[in-house]
């Protein structure tokens, strides 16, 4: 079930800055530079984001001498959508059964 997924990947999905940035991390690593060139966010707004991605478990970190690279964490995503997978096969099976609770 989707309840099941912590709250937090959920939310920090649901910004479109977040997202931009998961989809430009999951073609490759970009340290916040790249990103600012990518997104034209501030790279204190950027920083923030990824903090929360971080949290979420979303994004890894990898110290490169003075910059940090940011990579996603497919892992995580393949989980989300077994969720929602599950999810909807069991709507799919609801449906095609005809559930419905009486009033």
């Amino acid at each position: 079930m989707v309840t099941s997924v912590d709250s937090d990947v959920l939310k920090a999905l649901a910004d479109p800055l977040r997202m931009r940035i998961v989809e430009l991390l999951a073609r490759e690593a970009l340290c916040t530079t790249h990103l600012v060139e990518e997104t034209g966010a501030k790279q204190t707004n950027l920083s923030n984001h990824l903090k929360i991605l971080r949290e979420a478990g979303l994004v890894d970190t990898e110290p490169c001498g003075r910059f940090t690279y940011y990579s996603l964490r497919p892992a995580a995503l393949t989980a989300l959508v077994a969720e929602f997978a599950a999810l909807a096969s069991t709507a799919r099976l609801t449906a095609e059964a005809g559930f419905k609770r009486s009033c």
